[in-house]
């Protein structure tokens, strides 16, 4: 139509350096991947953006690397691509799980691990796995590469330690050959393509009864993802008992910040996770 003009202007670098060439412009610039967030705003006249990067075609930003001591997934991995590897079923299910229960199957094949992480919605559903497997961030920027853990990566509700000539290129994962529970729960309105009122990961393992390792993270009950590490603190070196049970419930309680929304209530989230956590301890045990 003569005289249409864009609401956005969108370009596709054919490498990673060229992306990286763009985003190096003083922030004029953003990128995206699957889109599967960025076209609901566009549909929703919320696009607060007009200049784009498309790196849904990057190379350097695919595929799925497995050593002897870790497992590295590119940006743009998609939660089809993690539920089809092997070794992340097998010792990561907790990403797995994440990956089988956002969206439908459509979200699943465009969505990205990097996306998710990036989009920083405090509802997302792998974050709190990542959280929780103490997952490591790669960013990058035509300065070079900085590795930073994920855990302190999100700093307040939509902010993040990314600067703005920067692209999170991947995710690291430890691999142990230590036997360790796995626990993770989304609670939501229904089983499939819900977003989560609750979003519960953790890892444990115990050595003579007593609790030798543990990292718990929740999603939907705080401005960000969050690791609960005062809560770990309770746990780590106890037995389990209904001493130590009472004493984390008040741990967590007093870490996490849930809030009334057109989803759930405060008092709700607040009651899902204590006894989520309760749980995971018993399976534990």
């Amino acid at each position: 139509m003569r005289g249409f003009v864009p609401s956005y202007e969108l370009i596709s670098p054919a490498t990673l350096d060229d992306a990286l060439d763009s985003l190096a412009g003083g922030g004029k610039w953003k990128p995206f991947a699957g889109c599967t967030d960025l076209m609901v705003l566009v549909e929703a006249g919320k696009l607060p953006h007009k200049n784009y990067v498309n790196i849904w075609n990057l190379k350097e930003l695919r595929g799925i690397g497995v050593s002897n001591e870790q497992i590295t997934l590119g940006a743009l991995t998609t939660y089809t691509e993690v539920q089809a590897n092997r070794v992340l079923r097998e010792e990561f299910p907790m990403l797995y799980q994440a990956a089988k229960e956002t969206g439908g199957i459509a979200i699943q094949n465009r969505g990205t691990l990097g996306g998710n992480i990036v989009n920083a919605s405090p509802a997302a559903d792998s974050p709190p796995a990542l959280l929780a497997y103490d997952a490591e961030i790669e960013l990058i920027s035509k300065e070079g590469e900085r590795r930073i853990p994920y855990s302190r990566f999100h700093l307040g509700y939509k902010q993040m330690d990314i600067r703005q000539n920067e692209l999170l290129r991947a995710i690291r994962l430890q691999r142990s050959a230590k036997p360790i529970t796995h626990y993770y729960r989304k609670v939501g309105t229904r089983k499939a393509q819900a977003i989560s009122k609750v979003c519960f990961a953790a890892i444990g393992r115990l050595s003579e009864k007593k609790i030798a390792e543990i990292r718990i993270a929740l999603g939907s009950v705080a401005p960000i993802p969050i690791r609960c590490v005062r809560t770990e603190s309770a746990l780590l070196g106890e037995p389990i008992t209904s001493r130590t049970l009472a004493a984390a419930r008040a741990a967590l309680a007093a870490e996490i910040s849930p809030i009334d929304d057109l989803r759930s209530t405060k008092d709700y989230r607040l009651s899902v996770s204590l006894n989520l956590l309760e749980d995971f301890l018993t399976r534990l045990s």
